[in-house]
């Protein structure tokens, strides 16, 4: 089966005191080829587990996890990674930064020089390519961080928070950055964030978590992102339609604190 699954994923870390804290618990998701899925919930929902399960970083306590009809066993170049600091190489040029995948995959000079010129050209790095990473204010590295996972060429992205230590004018940029490339590479995406107004504009699917264990809650089909590619992010955040379900989307992210923070104060 082309795309990804997520079949009754559970995860349960053992403490050092000898006790165990259960992250996910029964999470199943179908997700198609070229669909971008962004994940929200309140902190210790599960959200960054769950993408490092899918990753291969993390293996499962039980269930499973399928991209394009095999296991997911391992971390593999079919699934790149995005981190919310770009985790570049400072020292190298902007360049050689995007280069590293596919020098150390042994791809042709030409090939991988063509592609990188591609990249810079297409996520606004043009003129940067000599640069060292270090210069560069953190939306530009951001850019880099986006150019090096995709000269890896893999079916799936997985983003988690990237965005997240942004200003809010360079974060809502990049947020057209985001969908501008997802449309024009085709690629499936998952996106983690804590912005609710980011997850409804990214997303044409989003997925709202639960507190831990991590469930999914709720599951909305949205007409954001794909609005996103031709009117203005500040029309669509400022329409009816996605205010109403920004509100109803707080609302429930809102009452899931009250009742983790409920919790604490009974625990204590």
């Amino acid at each position: 089966m082309d795309g990804l699954r997520i079949e009754n994923l559970s995860m349960v870390f053992t403490l050092p005191n000898g006790g165990s804290i259960q992250a996910l618990k029964d999470v199943s998701l179908d997700l198609k080829n070229g669909e971008l899925m962004s994940v929200l919930g309140p902190s210790g929902c599960g959200k960054t587990t769950l993408l490092n399960i899918v990753a291969g970083f993390l293996a499962p306590t039980a269930g499973r996890v399928e991209l394009n009809g095999h296991a997911v066993k391992g971390p593999d170049a079919e699934r790149g990674m995005v981190f919310q600091q770009g985790a570049l190489f400072e020292w190298l040029s902007v360049e050689r930064n995007v280069a590293f995948g596919p020098n150390m995959a042994g791809k042709p000079a030409k090939e991988t020089r063509q592609k990188v010129e591609h990249l810079l050209e297409v996520t606004g790095l043009r003129g940067f390519g000599d640069k060292p990473v270090y210069q560069l204010s953190g939306g530009m590295q951001q850019r880099v961080a986006l150019a090096r996972c995709l000269a890896n060429e893999p079916d799936l992205i997985l983003m988690d928070e990237p965005l997240g230590a942004l200003d809010a004018l360079t974060r809502e940029k990049m947020q057209g950055l985001v969908l501008r490339l997802w449309k024009e590479t085709g690629k499936t995406i998952i996106l983690i964030t804590h912005s609710v107004e980011e997850a409804l504009f990214l997303g044409e699917r989003l997925v709202v978590m639960a507190p831990r264990p991590g469930r999914i809650h709720k599951t909305y089909e949205l007409p954001f992102a794909d609005r996103g590619l031709e009117e203005s992010p500040r029309a669509i955040k400022a329409s009816q339609e996605f205010i109403d379900v920004r509100e109803e989307v707080l609302s429930m992210i809102w009452e899931m604190e009250e009742e983790i923070m409920g919790r604490a104060d009974a625990d204590g």
